[in-house]
């Protein structure tokens, strides 16, 4: 595999961090070198989250630089819009509609940008929904996962023993659901 440079971002509570640990678990379980940064922000009050995961041979840095990213996973517009910057020219842009009001929008100082995500490749679509019909709104992330799995030469079936080994049991059938129905988008 190419050296891939994956941007995930979105706010505090969206699965995230859970999303960057069966990407780098996958990652490592097809025999990759994997890099990992977290940047949590104000996570635990529905702040931005990023994360920068990068994948491949010789992998030195953690970090992306921007216009290096192969994708941009977003769980939320807004933050779409705030990291498109770091895509290539070539880049995929992933982003869920969903929009989550950052503090200023809710307490009336600013207004939630009108913009949209201008990838070159964009796909956007209502991962919220999409993860409701598989049987949890908390989802979103994997619905995104399957979306991102269709760009990248990993078979479903690995996809799918990552997220096996870092989601809970009990809601394993929910989340392979999700997986799929991004998949099939």
């Amino acid at each position: 595999m190419k050296n891939t440079n994956i941007i995930i971002v979105g706010v505090g509570g969206q699965g995230i961090l859970l999303t960057s640990k069966i990407l780098g678990y996958m990652a490592l379980d097809m025999g990759e070198e994997v890099k990992v940064s977290e940047v949590h922000g104000m996570s635990q009050r529905g702040g931005s989250v990023i994360t920068h995961v990068r994948i491949g041979k010789d992998v030195h840095s953690p970090l992306i630089d921007p216009g290096h990213a192969d994708f941009v996973l977003s769980f939320e517009k807004l933050e779409a819009i705030r990291a498109e910057h770091f895509l290539t020219r070539e880049g995929v842009l992933i982003s869920n509609v969903q929009k989550i009001l950052p503090m200023p929008v809710i307490m009336g100082a600013a207004a939630y940008p009108s913009d949209e995500p201008k990838g070159c490749q964009t796909i956007l679509l209502d991962a919220l929904e999409l993860a409701e019909n598989a049987g949890s709104s908390r989802a979103v992330n994997i619905v995104l996962l399957g979306v991102l799995s269709r760009h990248m030469e990993w078979p479903q079936e690995k996809w799918e023993e990552a997220i096996a080994a870092c989601v809970p049991a009990k809601t394993l059938e929910t989340n392979l659901k999700a997986f799929r129905a991004g998949r099939n988008q």
